[in-house]
């Protein structure tokens, strides 16, 4: 069996890390938000997955350089993440006294693993854009949704 040469530490270069390096302080600061609020998968999970994307998508560029397009879909490495996320947003996601709940936190962590495999194609544009949208939604829409539940809750208690 023939496989790939074996990649030394002494080759890690600085487009490795910062691929690998940004997945991963954005998958954190990404599960910033659900940690802050008490959410189930909070930033230590975020960063993680953003990582795990990053670091499987990378991989996967390298290998398909190594052995050639005949012989490798690249196209997997989504196939597999999304029926990972599955499985996790699955786990996550609960029906209580008629309410879904984490259903914003599953999603979010398939946001985070799709940051994670731009990182790791070193797709900046969309990296960077993704990261400011996912922050807008969560954050500042967070508030906005505060705002209105209370605003809903005062014309009750009069």
């Amino acid at each position: 069996m023939e496989l790939n040469a074996p990649i030394l530490v002494h080759w890690i270069d600085l487009d490795l890390l910062s691929r690998l390096g940004v997945a991963a302080v954005l998958g954190l600061l990404l599960g910033l938000d659900r940690e802050v609020r008490g959410h189930e998968a909070g930033f230590r999970t975020h960063g993680l997955i953003c990582f795990a994307a990053a670091a499987m998508t990378v991989s996967m560029i390298s290998l398909y350089g190594q052995i050639g397009g005949d012989r490798a879909d690249p196209l997997r490495i989504f196939e597999a993440t999304g029926a990972f996320i599955g499985i996790i947003g699955a786990g996550l996601i609960v029906f209580s006294k008629g309410e879904v709940k984490n259903l914003t936190t599953a999603a979010h962590l398939w946001l985070a693993a799709v940051i994670g495999v731009a990182c790791g194609a070193a797709q900046w544009p969309l990296v960077a854009i993704a990261s400011v949208i996912s922050f807008v939604m969560l954050t500042v829409l967070g508030f906005v949704e505060s705002f209105w539940e209370r605003r809903r809750a005062k014309p009750e208690e009069e």
